[in-house]
């Protein structure tokens, strides 16, 4: 039984696949209130990770404020969106739309994110799982913003686990790793669930194939269309993975690290990222208390809780008995 008031999240994305997974694990879940969603390029255009955030909303039957976000990278040259791995569309290519009416908020990402701050002071948490070009705008826009916000919940980045943009980036800091290591510089309380665990949380198709069967649902149907096309790519690339047909739950994790924080273990220290070179967004994590000589690891800016383990298996547990809950009307 829910006995506190659910956490108020605004869910900063560029839906994406994983992205419409983690938002309806969100919108299922009774200790989340997702009160807006703000959108980015990476998986997709901004554009259309706006359209798509309208859409997953509409058909879930919720009404919930959307803006749209920045469109490229800080100081570097934008990267075409991975249609082989989301589709063109950021959904598996959805052979369908259902007509809906909701819009835009007018309001930028960066200003809802800072209007919001500064409407509910400590109460809300930021779930960013995309380029951080829309946190690090609304850090210039308040820099007073590491005080007002509850806390900050990412998904980017990897400490030991091989990139997956390079041998040592992970995609959503190498899109845009000046806006990162902003953010990771800022001094808020701060999470970062990289791929040293996502990599760690294989979810089967059948898993979303038994969720349509018992929810019946537009929703449903329309994330297990996401989910099979997803998982063709990682089926593709990763034997182990292509064994259950599945794909990482990357965006995911990023909540379950809020509602069920038992299930991983971390380690604490500053995070900086790399801006350019070969090792272009690689998230360095100081690990041992030295005295580096080269400057940028002073103890001036606070530390970052990273994820370093996870339960894997209470995870997927946890997502499936999520989503299959009375969380749709029909």
């Amino acid at each position: 039984m829910q006995t506190t008031a659910p956490t108020k999240v605004i869910y900063d994305t560029d839906p994406g696949v994983d992205d419409a997974m983690a938002l309806y694990y969100a919108l299922a879940h009774p200790a989340i209130e997702v009160v807006g969603i703000t959108t980015t390029f990476g998986n997709v255009t901004v554009a259309q990770a706006a359209t798509n955030a309208l859409y997953l909303t509409a058909i879930a039957q919720r009404d919930i404020p959307v803006t749209q976000g920045i469109a490229a990278p800080w100081g570097k040259h934008g990267e075409a969106p991975p249609d082989h791995i989301h589709g063109a569309d950021g959904l598996g290519n959805l052979p369908s739309r259902l007509p809906t009416r909701n819009r835009l908020d007018p309001r930028s990402s960066a200003q809802f994110i800072v209007d919001m701050a500064r409407a509910h002071p400590g109460e809300i948490t930021l779930v960013a799982v995309g380029p951080l070009g829309n946190l690090a705008l609304a850090l210039a826009l308040e820099p007073a913003l590491p005080t007002l916000l509850r806390e900050v919940v990412l998904m980017g980045g990897t400490v030991l686990e091989p990139g997956n943009v390079s041998p040592v980036a992970e995609a959503n800091i190498w899109n845009d790793p000046h806006a990162a290591d902003r953010v990771f510089t800022a001094g808020w309380k701060l999470t970062m669930v990289g791929l040293d665990v996502t990599h760690r949380l294989i979810l089967p198709v059948a898993l979303f194939k038994r969720i349509a069967e018992q929810q019946r649902h537009p929703a449903t149907d329309a994330l297990l269309h996401a989910v099979g096309f997803y998982a063709n790519f990682y089926s593709g690339l990763y034997p182990h993975v292509a064994q259950v047909h599945g794909c990482f739950g990357h965006d995911v994790l990023a909540f379950l690290v809020l509602t069920h924080p038992h299930l991983f273990g971390t380690e604490t220290g500053r995070v900086r990222v790399a801006v350019d070179g070969l090792a272009q967004g690689q998230t360095m994590l100081r690990r041992k208390r030295i005295d580096y000589p080269q400057a940028g690891w002073d103890d001036n800016v606070g530390d970052t809780t990273v994820c370093m383990q996870v339960q894997a298996d209470a995870c997927r547990e946890a997502i499936e008995q999520t989503l299959l809950g009375p969380w749709l009307t029909r």
